[in-house]
């Protein structure tokens, strides 16, 4: 089978299509033929040798896939072959066929597009398990989400509104993503690179701060977040986008109720599997439906998964940028990192 390998650590001209063995399930896994999978940052950040837990060269990284079962382990119970699943797969996402547990891989309703199931997995799960789960949104609150034009945040936002949040701030980058974060379904946008934003999200909420902020930057993002978070909020820090970290002071949190929240569904798959499904079956009616909708920002060829690479860490993409495999199965490819609508 073809799969991307990372062949050292380094720029995205050491990931290179090559020839690996089909693998084999064991008792409790299926075998999927991959149609599609997305690029995820964790992805470049092990490509560097930078991401937690990640593996050393060669290895094909990958975090989550959308295909076909086309084998099963003797003990799988729950899927059968010729069903077509989103999973997150044992090793790689990258190649023509993966591997992937019974308790990892969810049927997908046929009336999601494939495309669509290539993009949702990471960004989905977490944004439902962070707002649902880990930060215990309650209705009418008020939401704010960095790096609202992402996967994560531009998912993140439309659930905070389907969940019943009050109101949704939404920060970007740069003032190119602001409409993408406000098609989303932002009420207000503010750029996190301006270090006087909290006292807009504290004018925007009239001084009382956000309920809820989901962080996947870090660094000076996180901390002055805490400036605009309001009494009993929920600070959730689930990445490090930034590659800094943040210092809270412990002061800062008690007398006012607030928390400082971490999550990881890296994590969660490993320690917790079981902790998926009943998200699976809370968010995949959303997709099915057409109330939660991926904004796919850019389709590249398995062939081209580095310029996939090259796209995302320009900083240029928004919404998920996906990697199709398997072209005949309705996947359209759109190269360079041309934006769908």
């Amino acid at each position: 089978m073809r799969a991307a390998v990372v062949e050292s650590f380094g720029p995205a001209d050491h990931l290179r299509i090559a020839e690996l063995a089909v693998p084999e399930p064991n008792d409790t896994q299926v075998r999927i033929r991959v149609q599609g999978t997305s690029v995820n940052f964790a992805d470049i950040k092990a490509r560097y040798g930078q991401y937690h837990g990640g593996k050393q060269p060669p290895f094909v990284p990958g975090l989550d896939v959308t295909g076909t079962i086309d084998a099963i382990g003797r003990g799988v119970q729950t899927l059968a072959v010729g069903q077509r699943v989103i999973a997150f797969p044992a090793g790689w996402s990258y190649a023509e066929y993966v591997i992937a547990d019974e308790r990892l891989s969810f049927p997908v309703p046929e009336s999601v597009p494939v495309d669509v199931a290539a993009a949702c997995p990471i960004v989905s799960f977490t944004a439902y398990a962070l707002l649902t789960r880990v930060a215990r949104l309650e209705r009418r609150e008020t939401v704010l989400v960095h790096a609202a034009a992402g996967g994560v945040g531009t998912t993140a936002v439309q659930l905070a509104r389907l969940l019943g949040a009050g109101a949704v701030i939404g920060t970007v980058g740069s003032e190119a993503k602001r409409a993408v974060a406000r098609e989303a379904g932002a009420d207000h946008v503010v750029l996190h690179s301006d270090p006087n934003f909290p006292e807009e999200v504290r004018a925007i909420t009239q001084g009382r701060g956000a309920d809820v902020i989901l962080d996947s930057i870090s660094g000076s993002v996180a901390e002055r977040s805490l400036q605009c978070l309001a009494m009993y909020g929920r600070l959730v820090h689930f990445g490090s986008s930034s590659g800094e970290s943040g210092t809270f002071e412990a002061r800062d949190l008690h007398a006012s109720c607030r928390s400082v929240l971490g999550f990881s569904l890296g994590t969660t798959r490993r320690e917790r599997p079981a902790f998926l499904a009943p998200i699976a079956a809370e968010v995949l009616p959303y997709l099915a439906d057409g109330r939660l909708e991926m904004r796919i920002g850019g389709r590249f060829p398995l062939d081209e998964a580095a310029d996939a690479h090259r796209f995302v860490e320009s900083r240029q993409s928004v919404g998920k940028v996906i990697i199709t495999v398997d072209s005949q199965d309705g996947v359209s490819e759109v190269r360079s990192g041309r934006q769908s609508p």
